[in-house]
């Protein structure tokens, strides 16, 4: 039996579908997005219409059903379009499994059919400002009082926070007892909620066709019927969001990578330099191969963490943190060699010219 390793035909068409629509919807736009800061809902709901925006939602409940092989493919498809906007449409997909996965049935009919659409957008709130996305040491408060929890703290950097108004579901790790993972617990907090604010809008290089600001929870009133799972779940949701949240920004990397690469090619097989193409030099073919080389390698550790993830492999979380670590840190090296223009431009000259020449 042959070991080699082949994507099947249904993973070849989503794969194929999700370049197209990168390619046509998202890549024509994404630099004038990202100038006039617009964040382009009219297209995400485009590619909620193609399933986009319920990718690990089961069938049963409105979503694609699809592994998580299946989403590093979508991802890495869309952000060779627009990597801002596959990041994006990755949190929302984090939010919809979640409540999936951990949510009660009047949680799921209520919110995964608008989700499904994005008539209803979503964003994950877990970063605070003194810890980072260390979930265990998070402070934002969540008091029971009565048929509601009353929610005090703030969160930061959240994407997409504050642009679907009141259709808007936020995903909300709040401390509800002891310090340490066993006190948190998981909310969805609606975006009209009482208490709900936010923060300005916070000044990126680059990435501005999401809005990113602070989340602020002033005394927020949330209905206790929105706590996802039990109290103190919430850090074992945290933990199980986390885990496929690093495989869809890994995506969202490499397809940005592979994307410059793409271009430097087209670049350098067009560009002359000394009467030759550009990629006819021995020293920039060089470059080339390594950055392959480096996308090639991230791709192959990238399908096995999403493999083990989706078997659910004893070492599948480690497997997914270091993807993240090494696929990530690929996706900027090679970004950052693919735009070194100047230097692509100006080859060494052959070692047996003259300067004079």
């Amino acid at each position: 039996m042959s070991s080699y390793f082949e994507l099947s035909a249904e993973q070849q068409a989503i794969r194929e579908l999700a370049q197209d629509f990168g390619r046509d919807r998202l890549a024509p736009f994404a630099l004038d997005w990202d100038r006039e800061h617009v964040f382009p809902t009219d297209t995400l709901r485009e590619a909620a219409a193609l399933g986009m925006a319920a990718i690990f939602v089961r069938e049963a409940s409105g979503g694609a059903g699809l592994t998580r092989l299946d989403g590093v493919l979508i991802f890495e498809a869309l952000a060779m379009g627009c990597p801002t906007i596959a990041a994006y449409l990755s949190i929302h997909n984090m939010c919809a499994g979640l409540i999936d996965a951990f949510g009660t049935e009047r949680q799921i009919d209520a919110w995964l059919p608008r989700l499904a659409t994005m008539e209803a957008l979503s964003s994950y709130c877990l970063t605070e400002s003194g810890s980072g996305s260390d979930a265990a040491a998070l402070r934002t408060q969540a008091r029971r009082s009565g048929d509601h929890y009353v929610l005090n703290g703030a969160k930061q950097f959240i994407s997409g926070a504050g642009a679907g108004g009141a259709d808007h579901l936020y995903v909300v790790m709040a401390r509800t007892g002891e310090s340490g993972p066993q006190g948190i617990s998981a909310f969805i907090v609606e975006g009209g909620a009482p208490g709900l604010s936010f923060g300005a809008l916070e000044r990126k290089m680059g990435w501005n066709a999401q809005p990113t600001r602070a989340v602020i929870f002033d005394d927020c009133r949330v209905p206790a019927e929105n706590l996802i799972g039990r109290e103190g779940d919430g850090f074992k949701i945290a933990m199980a969001a986390l885990d496929g949240g690093r495989l869809n920004i890994a995506a969202c990397s490499l397809g940005g990578a592979q994307s410059a690469f793409d271009h430097s090619l087209r670049y350098m097989a067009s560009r002359k330099a000394f009467g030759r193409a550009l990629d006819e030099f021995q020293a920039l073919q060089f470059r080339l191969a390594d950055m392959a080389t480096q996308l090639e390698v991230s791709r192959t550790f990238l399908w096995r963490a999403a493999a083990a993830l989706d078997v659910k492999a004893p070492d599948a979380t480690t497997l997914c943190a270091m993807a993240k670590r090494v696929v990530t840190d690929a996706g900027f090296t090679v970004a950052n060699e693919a735009w070194r223009r100047e230097d692509c431009s100006r080859p060494s000259r052959p070692s047996n010219s003259r300067r004079n020449e």
